[in-house]
């Protein structure tokens, strides 16, 4: 039986960026007074336009 080989560099980096971003969205649930919207997430996730994200996540003077 033939063993397969894989190259585990690039399953790594993978992993490693999905561990960041599970971070990241870790530390923005943590920080934040109420769930995150859709928007909110796109942001901390780094995609789609963002700008009512930003906004959203902007502390607000009370």
């Amino acid at each position: 039986m033939r063993q397969q080989t894989f190259d585990l560099r690039v399953h790594d980096r993978v992993a490693l960026d999905e561990i960041e971003l599970y971070a990241e969205m870790l530390s923005a649930v943590a920080a934040a007074e109420r769930p995150l919207t859709l928007a909110e997430i796109d942001v901390v996730l780094g995609i789609g336009s963002g700008e009512a994200g930003r906004r959203e996540l902007t502390p607000q003077d009370q």
